[in-house]
């Protein structure tokens, strides 16, 4: 949102093998929202199973334009791009703005440079920039020096200014990595504007997760690594926290399921570390007795229940594009995750291709829904999704006991028309994964104090009469009792310890 503020046009590209998914139709509409000019373009045409005719028509039906207006290019074999260049100087246009008013530049990226520091890509839309002048940071309050001004061309290349209409970089003398924000206004600090940038809105994590290091000894790479990645990405959110046997860790908020695999993927690739990733959990708002309103992510940050007046979910709005053939079998996938379908918007693309939009719960969303929507339209359907507020739910808290304890990092929020089911799956996946003891353990879900599932995992059986080769019938019924007496005082004082290996297997597992 923050590079499409900083246009004038942007290029709709879609691929000619997949169509349009439902990722173009939301960056489109963001896109139209910023009054930007679309210039629809068609790629990969020189791919054998490329199918330009179909997607042209669909992006003419979306558009509502000529098909004869949409481009087709291939960016690898470099067909048609000279055209899609003179397209874009044709009919994008100039950027406006006053050279000589104050300076209101937009920070619509950031990253950190071994050489340089911080490093924040700019638009200028009015006013100029220059090395040695002082700049105010209007959101974050403060004041930088400026070091060096440049553009990309594609590398760093300094310039004596940047003025109104400009793209470019600036280096402060900012130490600390998170001064630069996503969405930041930069004025003078003798001749501020009145008012930042409009637009920007502070992003709002929807899903948290735990990360972990793979090892006690890594947890400070991890979290240097975290402080890195926050730069450019304003919505990442982390603190600090400890879990069960998996030690310290940080509990990581993200604004979707695709968000929290982007950020693991560039911890990996970017810094070199692979964290381990515990079961996404959603946000709920917590109505206290009095009326007070707190969030809460966590079983154990809930209240008894006496004191809560009501529980609220996050709901999501679906745009999903399928072909017409899976349609039957999509409505009943999410039925089964309390959804419903919006038949009445529901719109066809062109050819068999459908959009249909539908609403859930973020909590049935970001388990297996993805992976069950594929299987569904083998492999054809696509999804984009946006939060559309909180509603009234039944949730409750299930409990974790093993060995008649609670274990406070297994409690889930669940609502309670499915809490049944995610109870025994979870004391079934317990019975397969935690190691025999030399005494029964009892694994059981709770609700308050309702067991509603239960598992025993069987005492490892130790043949305490092998030893014996005759005598007395008798002496093999002592040694049999002796076992017996010994099995019931373990299972009275005996403790079960879940190695981490377990834990992480259990958490990691999806639920249905």
């Amino acid at each position: 949102s923050r590079s499409l503020a900083a246009c004038e046009g942007a290029i709709l590209l879609v691929d000619a093998t997949q169509g349009i998914q439902a990722q173009t139709v939301a960056n489109l509409s963001l896109a139209r929202e910023h009054g930007l000019t679309i210039i629809p373009v068609i790629n990969k045409i020189d791919l054998p199973n490329a199918d330009i005719e179909k997607t042209r028509v669909e992006l003419a039906t979306l558009l509502g334009v000529p098909p004869s207006d949409i481009l087709a290019i291939s960016a690898k074999t470099g067909e048609n791009v000279t055209a899609l260049l003179t397209t874009v100087m044709e009919r994008v246009p100039s950027p406006t703005g006053d050279p000589d008013a104050s300076l209101s530049a937009l920070v619509f990226d950031s990253f950190y440079d071994t050489y340089k520091g911080v490093v924040a890509s700019v638009r200028v839309f009015d006013g100029t920039i220059k090395k040695g002048e002082v700049a105010r940071l209007m959101r974050r309050d403060g004041t930088a020096q400026i070091l060096e001004v440049g553009v990309y061309a594609p590398e760093f290349r300094p310039v004596a200014e940047l003025s109104a209409g400009e793209v470019g970089y600036i280096v402060t003398d900012l130490k600390e990595i998170g001064d630069f924000r996503v969405g930041e206004t930069v004025t003078h600090e003798a001749r501020r504007v009145a008012h930042a940038i409009a637009g920007y809105r502070e992003p709002k994590p929807m899903v948290f997760a735990g990360l972990f290091p793979e090892s006690h000894e890594h947890f400070q790479e991890l979290r240097e690594a975290l402080t890195r990645l926050k730069l450019n990405d304003a919505a990442l959110s982390f603190e600090p926290t400890r879990v069960g046997s998996l030690g310290l860790g940080f509990r990581v908020g993200c604004l979707g399921l695709l968000h929290l695999e982007i950020v693991t993927e560039r911890l990996s690739r970017e810094f070199g570390v692979t964290p381990l990733v515990t079961t996404p959990q959603v946000a709920y708002h917590l109505h206290r007795q009095g009326g007070d309103l707190r969030e809460v992510t966590t079983a154990g940050e809930l209240p008894e229940p006496h004191v809560i007046e009501e529980l609220e979910e996050p709901w999501v709005n679906l745009e999903i594009i399928t072909p017409a053939t899976s349609l039957g079998v999509i409505y009943g996938v999410i039925k089964e995750r309390r959804g419903t379908v919006k038949k009445s918007t529901t719109q066809y693309l062109g050819g068999d291709r459908i959009m249909i939009y539908a609403e859930m719960p973020l909590a049935n969303m970001i388990t297996d829904f993805f992976d069950a929507l594929k299987s569904a339209s083998r492999g054809y359907a696509s999804l984009n999704y946006e939060v559309a507020g909180y509603r009234p739910a039944d949730l409750v808290r299930l409990d974790i006991l093993i060995a008649g304890e609670r274990v406070e990092a297994l409690a889930r929020i669940v609502h309670r028309t499915v809490v049944v089911k995610e109870g025994r799956m979870l004391v079934e996946s317990l019975k397969n994964l935690l190691p025999h003891e030399q005494f029964a353990v009892a694994l059981q879900a709770a609700v308050g104090g309702t067991i509603i599932a239960r598992e025993t995992i069987p005492a490892e059986r130790k043949d305490v009469t092998a030893k014996l080769y005759g005598g007395d019938v008798t002496r093999k019924r002592k040694l049999l009792e002796r076992q017996k007496k010994g099995k019931k005082r373990l299972r009275e004082f005996g403790r079960v310890s879940i190695p981490s290996e377990v834990f992480l297997k259990l958490l990691k597992r999806p639920s249905s």
